[in-house]
């Protein structure tokens, strides 16, 4: 089981990078229950996440160098793999993959979204993805590499420009 201390930063899925910021404890049906609180750092929302449950949420710890090495080599393949469906079925199929919160899947959104928009217009829905994916991997990039947001925003153009 994660365990998480005030501070760290964590991913939660779909909403991106997120600091615990608490760990309270609540009385539910008379029982106690732990939880984590989490300040989405792009939205400031906040979020509680049962500790006993943080794994099955898919709350995760920010990427380590190894999984951003992944990442890029992810980005610089130039296969698309949805390129044949329809615009609503690659939509519902893109969503999942954000929804899973894996960086690798939103790697695959994004990268098979920027390949697409080179060849054709995306839909709004698309678009709105494409910009979502595309945040929420430049906001854990910056994070785990302590590097501003601007430059790797930079390195990630770079890849598709080449």
């Amino acid at each position: 089981m994660l365990q998480f201390s005030i501070g760290d930063k964590a991913v939660y899925p779909a909403q991106g990078v997120a600091e615990v910021i608490g760990v309270e404890e609540k009385l539910i049906s008379g029982k106690a229950h732990k939880f984590y609180l989490l300040r989405i750092l792009d939205t400031d929302m906040r979020i509680l996440v049962p500790v006993d449950k943080a794994d099955q949420v898919g709350l995760r710890r920010v990427a380590s160098e190894d999984e951003i090495g992944e990442v890029y080599d992810i980005l610089r393949e130039k296969q698309i793999h949805a390129d044949k469906q329809t615009w609503n079925r690659r939509y519902r199929g893109f969503m999942e993959k954000i929804k899973t919160g894996s960086l690798f899947e939103v790697a695959e959104v994004y990268r098979d979204l920027s390949r697409l928009k080179s060849t054709k217009t995306l839909s709004f829905g698309e678009r709105r993805m494409l910009d979502t994916a595309k945040n929420l991997i430049v906001k854990e990039l910056s994070v785990a590499r302590r590097t501003p947001e601007a430059k790797v925003e930079k390195e990630l153009e770079q890849i598709f420009l080449a």
